[in-house]
């Protein structure tokens, strides 16, 4: 059973946009003998609140990391499972949504990564012109398929 001074939390809150998010974490280095993963060094619960147009909605998810508490303290933590985040929203979902890369077919062979590599250097061209909203610099580039090409080939 774990003893309250064994457990250290940390909270951030963040407001943009209409919506307010709360976060607490909660970490346990000292770990029961049943977590003898190795390199396991700590467990986390996450609890993020959001508010948005009135409406709050809580989630809770666990998370075990390798990193001991000289490494990362709970606030530590909580700033990665953040950047976490941002990197899913800023790259992923990028790639997923605004590029397709979910309903493309292609499986085999290293055509995958080829064409995973070719979205990545597509959202830094686009990231590179300034532009802030991607589907909208696509729409633009596909209507000027010059100016597109203008682009990649300064690259060069």
């Amino acid at each position: 059973m774990k003893r309250q001074a064994e457990v250290k939390p940390a909270a951030s809150q963040d407001k943009y946009g209409g919506r307010v998010e709360i976060r607490k974490i909660e970490t346990l280095a000292a770990l029961p003998p049943y977590l003898s993963w190795p390199g396991l060094k700590q467990v986390c619960r996450i609890e993020r609140q959001r508010t948005v147009n009135g409406l709050t909605s809580l989630e809770i998810v666990c998370a075990i990391t390798s990193l001991g508490r000289r490494e990362a303290s709970a606030a530590r933590l909580l700033r990665i499972a953040r950047q976490h985040w941002h990197i899913e929203n800023r790259l992923h979902y990028v790639r997923d949504v605004s590029l397709g890369e979910d309903a493309c077919r292609v499986r085999s062979g290293s055509a995958p990564q080829l064409l995973a590599g070719l979205r990545n250097a597509v959202i830094r061209l686009i990231r590179g012109t300034g532009a802030k909203y991607i589907p909208r610099a696509l729409q633009r580039f596909a209507a000027k398929p010059l100016e597109a090409l203008e682009l990649a080939l300064s690259e060069f």
